[in-house]
């Protein structure tokens, strides 16, 4: 009965139903064909606007001899030009057709179907400071953001990504593309000979510079489905980047890049993307980041990277893997009025052997050619709130199982301080000369001749936990992290007497983030395997380092500036002694004429004298631990004569610590000149001069000068 009584109800309302459908079908088909009669004046609306906004925005004129419909929904363009005002032509293009997708072109989305381009010119050129591409520089007001709106990184993400995607077609075909760039003495180019996309495949042929080399990117698109799969690689030959090289300093090259992207999608609040990336005996040449060429045999990074509303992120998730090793990173950068910066690195228990295998050649030159048994594991935890910078989190832990043990040595010999060695410091890169640490140098002080007093003021400056740490201090690590991250440059070190040493008699003295972590792998084996004693270490340190200019070990400085053994020294000589080792070039400028000590010094000696009697070490003094005993040798007070200024050569000492947190790979240092006294004062303590108001200096005379003889004239 119900059934009966549905089907009477539906019979009732079919034929309106079907008039209706009918009826919105052919306006549907009467707007097409409207549309489609008007398309050109359309087209031609929209050609004119585009060229109106590019030239009252952009200063661009734009010429197009001729174009018009191919097809249903195809556009063609001849003979078009751009040229900026009275600048080069930007580009030329003989023939352009583009088409795009009718279905998402009805709900408001642009998605290009076809792409053709034949014979096509875009030249950049720089001259001066002036580009005739410098319009792509150009914000328009509009654009601005407001500084108090806030912009959701994963909905911009998801929209830059979608729209690029869009701009791939389904089918392409390029032809004689060809981009110049010209600034100064730096030209190249880039000739697409043939680009194509037909069923999803990738093939094109780029000639770079003519025929310096021929590259080719190949693969897979299916950008509908966010996913690509694109390698680049060139014809018998590796692929280089000569522009780099001459713009900073960087040689890079390599056989076959890769990238994929496997899915890229919006779930909730974040944007996650996944893919992976690899490259083929990679080449790195950058002086600040190794001495040689670095080579990466073969390298990839299977990653996931999530973009919140206000951060991004690269999960845990992904592996990085290097030969047969692997490590897992997790880096998290959270943005807004404060910032917060997370790193955690795991690599998990694996064999030593894959992961000494895996370093790239030419990054660690003495760790090259190990053999190890046994296995690591690394964990590295950090954590940094800009609004809280002193509860920094910082926690770095590599250990070995139980059979762990060097096995051979590579290309240098750790356990070579064990017995006389002959130590070459160097200036500027430069052998000074060769020093025997060893008994048949005279000035080799052994560790129980030297005076306690020397021993123990240089651990309280440099390192008071050196006999129980195992080459790290964390706690001095997170410390200096704060210190130099609240002021913006670097105000403290980390490194132990570990790590001076090793850097001292293994290490070159470049300083590059290469030789950082090589320093650090060294001391933790050095340490970690009992490779030599803590007092060794210790009394090779005293005999190797720097005391002033050409002045090396404990033994030549005590009579270079006290004429007497090293035994002999005094708190007040050794506490002087120990000040000067972070920049010991500057010892001089420490004395009076007379050879006395300048005052600025007494905050010092009674900062490290009462550490150095909370420890046990000396007895309590109210006098500043013999601060005004300590008198220079005589025969050198004659070298001490005033001076305003110190030569930024003084504080360019290749201090390890400054070099590594001040690294900047394509910026070089210019040099200063720093008042002697604020210079000093800032390296050992005390309140900076003030600068005298009163005095003018010769270019502000030479002003006054000036300005007399025009009133003069008048």
């Amino acid at each position: 009965m119900r059934k009966k009584f549905l089907a009477i109800k539906l019979g009732k309302y079919k034929k309106p139903l079907v008039i209706t459908l009918i009826s919105i079908f052919i306006l549907f088909l009467i707007g097409i064909a409207i549309a489609f009669n008007k398309r050109q004046s359309l087209l031609d609306a929209a050609i004119a606007k585009a060229i109106k906004n590019a030239k009252t925005d952009y200063n661009l004129n734009v010429k197009i001899n001729s174009y018009g419909f191919s097809g249903l929904s195809n556009v063609r363009f001849q003979s078009v030009s751009i040229v900026p005002d009275q600048k080069d032509t930007l580009a030329t293009i003989k023939d352009l057709e583009v088409g795009v997708k009718l279905l998402p072109l009805i709900f408001g989305s642009v998605k290009i179907a076809e792409l053709d381009i034949h014979d096509a010119l875009v030249s950049l050129v720089k001259k001066d400071s002036i580009s005739n591409y410098d319009f792509l520089f150009k914000k328009k007001a509009k654009d601005t953001l407001d500084n108090n709106s806030k912009v959701d990184l994963s909905e911009l993400a998801n929209k830059l990504l979608n729209q690029a995607l869009d701009k791939i077609p389904d089918d392409m075909d390029i032809k004689n593309f060809l981009i110049t760039y010209d600034q100064d003495t730096t030209h190249f180019s880039l000739l697409t000979e043939s680009a194509t996309i037909a069923n999803g495949d990738v093939n094109s042929t780029i000639k770079y510079n003519k025929n310096q080399a021929i590259w080719h990117v190949a693969g897979t698109a299916d950008p509908s489905n966010q996913k690509l799969d694109l390698k680049l690689f060139a014809d018998n030959q590796k692929v280089e980047f000569p522009f780099l090289e001459r713009k900073f300093g960087l040689k890079l090259n390599f056989d076959t890049i890769r990238t994929e992207m496997r899915s890229a999608e919006k779930e909730g609040d974040k944007f996650e993307i996944e893919g992976s990336w690899s490259v083929t005996n990679l080449l790195i040449n950058q002086p600040r980041i190794a001495a040689n060429d670095v080579i990466v045999k073969h390298g990839v990074i299977d990653a996931k990277i999530l973009i919140g509303s206000n951060y991004i992120a690269l999960d845990s998730s992904s592996i990085v893997s290097l030969g047969r090793a692997e490590f897992s990173p997790y880096v998290k950068l959270t943005l807004g009025k404060n910032k917060i910066y997370e790193l955690k690195v795991n690599a998990y228990d694996q064999k030593a052997q894959d992961i000494f295998d895996a370093f790239p050649t030419g990054l660690f030159e003495s760790l090259e050619g190990i053999k190890v048994q046994g296995n690591l594991q690394y964990a590295l935890n950090f954590y940094l709130d800009s609004r809280q910078p002193d509860k920094v989190v910082f926690t770095s832990d590599l250990n070995g199982s139980d059979d762990f043990k060097i096995t051979r040595f590579g290309k240098t010999n750790f356990q070579k301080i064990n017995n006389p060695f002959v130590f070459t410091p160097y200036e500027k890169g430069k052998p000074v000369r060769d020093i025997i640490v060893g008994p048949s140098n005279p000035n080799y002080i052994p560790f129980n001749q030297i005076s306690s007093n020397i021993k123990n003021a240089l651990l309280t400056s440099e390192d008071p936990s050196f006999f129980s740490h195992h080459g790290f201090v964390e706690e001095s690590i997170r410390q200096s992290i704060a210190t130099n991250f609240k002021a913006k440059s670097f105000k403290r070190g980390g490194s132990t007497i570990s790590m001076q040493l090793v850097k001292n008699v293994y290490l070159n003295r470049q300083k590059t983030l290469a030789r950082k972590i090589e320093e650090i792998l060294i001391v933790w084996l050095i340490e970690n395997k009992r490779l030599t004693s803590k007092e060794r270490m210790y009394e090779v340190y005293l005999n190797i380092i720097e005391w002033g200019r050409n002045v090396y070990g404990i033994g030549e400085a005590s009579h270079y500036y006290f004429g007497k053994n090293a035994s002999e020294l005094t708190v007040g000589e050794s506490i002087y002694l120990a000040h000067i080792v972070p920049k010991p070039k500057s010892s001089l400028y420490s004395w009076e004429p007379d050879g006395s000590l300048k005052n600025y010094l007494t905050g010092y000696f009674r900062m490290i004298g009462g550490l150095m009697a909370r420890r046990g070490y000396i007895q309590q003094d109210s006098s500043y631990y013999g601060f005004y005993g300590v008198r220079l040798k005589e025969s050198l007070r004659q070298q001490i004569a005033p001076s305003d200024y110190v030569p930024d050569s003084l504080m360019n000492d290749e201090d390890e610590n400054n070099g590594f947190f001040n690294l900047n790979i394509f910026k070089s240092k210019k040099d200063t000149l720093v008042k002697k006294e604020n210079f000093l004062k800032n390296v050992f303590g005390g309140e900076p001069e003030k600068k005298d108001t009163t005095t003018k200096t010769a270019k502000e005379l030479r002003q006054e000068k000036r300005l007399q003889r025009r009133k003069g004239t008048n």
